[in-house]
């Protein structure tokens, strides 16, 4: 393989070509099941007919603007995906991370002006969870409940985070008080496990947050736009939260973040508090109004359910002894194996199947949500044949 690519990413010995559906094909013209899709954003598939016709419309009226003038594509999404999420206002970016960043900015902005306001100490602590991942700035990656990604060459991170256990009554007492400006959660995490949020507690956690003067801002860079079976997962909890934070499907693989807030916390941010050059261009607002239009088709996110209940019932009906749990929702599947789950994926990669991994033992299934039911048995005849 080329090593003119700084390979951060460990990547795994194949080149891709072109796609169709959840389907790849490489240089040599080898066929996959992609149940990558991305890493969740390709969420229409590679090469879905509506996206591409999109994008070739847009990028011949209008790729680029700055964002001292708007435009029409970013208006008519904002509109419509804020009307979607019942959020009252949105900034663009291009990534999780970014958006991510602009929900922690947010954050301490409104509580700096409710110290101001009320006189508190400073209010400038954000709660996470452990096992969260929340991007690989520095500030994303302290916000990150997880030590592993705390490495010391890195050093000194921001300050002012403070992680809580998932399910743990007893903490959240303790956690929260009068320094705390939010509550920041992903409603299944991902990078972590594919762990699953108790919605018991995760209301529990947002209301003695509340109580404490502190917004709660959902992450669902990976779990937004149809992943698991709702266009959010913070729907399926109740959580309203203040802010939610967007990235990986959003335009379907267009570079794309979004920071959507409303409530209290819809007017913090004012002209100059966070910028971003290419944030919400037109090639990607337009991508991303054909995205929630197909989700928002009628069936469409119930047919996510479906298909993500029948992943996990198949793999579950095999008793196989190397698979030891296996939990998600929607299309964001975890199935915990032994051995390392890197030498599994390896070895679906070399039979024509692309997964991904959540740790040493998990492996993680984020498949395009248009995945067909055969595209489904054919993925899932090579994992068991890797697993038997």
């Amino acid at each position: 393989m080329s090593g003119v690519i700084a390979n951060n990413f460990g990547s795994l010995p194949v080149v891709f070509d072109h796609g169709e559906g959840a389907r790849l094909f490489d240089t040599e013209g080898k066929e996959y099941i992609d149940f990558v899709a991305g890493i969740g954003v390709n969420c229409l598939g590679h090469n879905h007919p509506d996206l591409v016709a999109t994008i070739q419309r847009q990028a011949a009226r209008q790729i680029h603007i700055s964002n001292y003038y708007n435009s029409k594509e970013g208006i008519l999404f904002a509109e419509e995906l804020l009307n979607a999420a019942k959020m009252d206002r949105i900034y663009f970016c291009n990534s999780g991370a970014e958006a991510n960043e602009a929900a922690i900015k947010l954050a301490r902005k409104y509580g700096w002006l409710k110290a101001q306001q009320e006189g508190d100490a400073c209010r400038n602590v954000i709660v996470t969870l452990e096992k969260s991942f929340h991007g690989r700035t520095l500030a994303t990656l302290k916000a990150t409940g997880q030590e592993k990604f705390h490495v010391p060459c890195f050093e000194p991170y921001p300050e002012g985070f403070r992680y809580v256990k998932a399910g743990d009554f007893g903490a959240l007492k303790e956690v929260f008080d009068n320094t705390v400006c939010a509550f920041l959660l992903e409603c299944v995490q991902g990078e972590g496990g594919v762990n699953l949020v108790d919605k018991e507690w995760a209301l529990a956690a947002a209301k003695i947050a509340r109580e404490n003067g502190a917004i709660v801002i959902c992450d669902e860079v990976q779990t937004g736009f149809g992943r698991t079976g709702s266009l959010f997962a913070s729907e399926e909890l109740e959580l309203h939260p203040e802010v939610i934070t967007v990235a990986k499907g959003i335009a379907g693989g267009i570079p794309m973040g979004a920071c959507l807030y409303g409530g209290i916390a819809k007017d913090v941010f004012v002209a100059g508090d966070h910028q971003s050059t290419f944030g919400g261009n037109p090639l990607a607002t337009a991508a991303g109004r054909t995205v929630l239009k197909t989700l928002l088709t009628p069936g469409f996110l119930s047919a996510v359910k479906g298909k993500g209940e029948y992943i996990r019932k198949t793999i579950s009906d095999w008793k196989l002894p190397n698979v030891l749990n296996i939990r998600g929702k929607g299309l964001m599947i975890g199935v915990d194996v032994t051995p390392d789950s890197a030498v599994i994926q390896r070895e679906c990669l070399n039979h024509g199947l692309c997964i991904s991994t959540a740790g040493v033992y998990t492996l993680r299934f984020l498949p395009p949500l248009v995945i067909t039911k055969t595209e489904i048995d054919e993925g899932l005849s090579i994992l068991k044949s890797v697993l038997q």
